[in-house]
């Protein structure tokens, strides 16, 4: 923890960008993510992005060195879909463990080379926790407002094993992210607290919502403040937003929280609103424009990208940081207020 929020209160860090929009370059086929070991495997594995740390793991390597190369201090391991919630869509809920293990180890060799070369800008690794594709506070039935596809129980055992997995192989952080729902992200919480409890471990933990659309909530209907206030009952180092918007949108909501809060604050916006085809536009230099007023505001002290962006983007949002002093940070009770 110690190493961290020192970096944290020397600079501005950076956050590495998309996975996907990276692995979409190599074009792989059905048999790429099948690799050997699953080529008789009974269902179709095209798709499942995290399944390639182990079919793929020089790619994945490749990914990770590249957003370092390009001024990352944190990079995100492969394992956005790594519970047996979401793997359950690929009868691969077996694999979890091996999962995120593997995609934790690829991660950190790469940040201990980069590390080893640089030893006065130390490398990161923050074990990536997504949302689970199932919700525990709403109904996906219209008809049945009152039935739950999953339960809060069910969520904690999949994100506690999955934590687990990533702590064995070696994450700096867990980054708990793309929250649509607080009451996953609180599942999440509980199970890693038991961890921390368990092993005597003091893992720093990043806290990263996603805000809809235009009415400045989340999905499960919470403001920025209120998802602040709702998931700051355990220590965090950081809390903030990623994914759904683009920079320019997400400003209003991150000045709500930064102006709230003592801890870090992490943004990691879209590269733009996606366009017809669901692409996104956004150059480097438009998208580190606009977060250029995040930094001229003292709104942040992680900064990256989602959906859409690539190491040039990377590369351009910090040139720009590093011309600014980081917004003060752990001076006072980690609390809302």
């Amino acid at each position: 923890m110690n190493k961290i929020q020192k970096a944290l209160q020397n600079r501005i860090l950076i956050l590495d960008g998309a996975m996907g929009t990276m692995l979409q370059r190599y074009k792989f086929s059905e048999e790429d993510f099948r690799g050997e070991r699953f080529k008789d495997f009974h269902k179709s594995v095209q798709g499942n992005n995290d399944l390639l740390s182990i079919t793929q793991p020089q790619a994945i390597a490749d990914i990770h060195s590249k957003y370092f190369s390009a001024g990352a201090d944190i990079v995100e391991t492969n394992t956005f879909s790594s519970t047996t919630i979401a793997m359950a869509d690929y009868d691969m809920q077996d694999l979890v463990y091996e999962l995120n293990f593997e995609s934790a180890k690829i991660a950190k060799k790469v940040a201990d080379e980069f590390t080893s070369k640089e030893p006065n800008k130390p490398r990161f690794v923050a074990g990536a926790i997504g949302p689970t594709n199932k919700t525990a506070s709403m109904s996906p039935d219209v008809n049945d407002p009152g039935f739950r596809a999953i339960s809060f129980e069910e969520l904690r055992v999949a994100y506690k094993q999955q934590a687990e997995a990533l702590i064995d192989g070696g994450v700096d952080l867990l980054l708990v992210e793309t929250i649509f729902d607080t009451l996953n992200a609180k599942a999440a919480l509980f199970a890693i607290d038991e961890i921390k409890e368990e092993r005597n471990l003091d893992i720093p933990i990043m806290i990263s919502g996603t805000i809809t659309d235009a009415s400045g909530r989340t999905l499960s209907g919470q403001t920025a403040e209120a998802f602040l206030i709702s998931i700051t009952h355990i220590p965090l180092l950081s809390v903030g937003f990623n994914c759904a918007l683009g920079a320019k949108q997400l400003t209003p909501h991150l000045e709500v929280i930064a102006n709230r809060t003592n801890l870090a604050v992490s943004a990691y916006p879209n590269a733009g609103l996606p366009n017809a085809f669901g692409e996104y536009d956004e150059s480097p230099e438009q998208m580190a424009s606009q977060i250029t007023e995040y930094l001229d505001k003292q709104l942040v002290n992680i900064i990256g990208g989602c959906c859409g962006t690539t190491p040039e983007h990377i590369k351009a949002i910090a040139e720009i940081a590093l011309k600014y002093k980081p917004r003060p940070v752990f001076n006072s009770e980690n609390a809302a207020v």
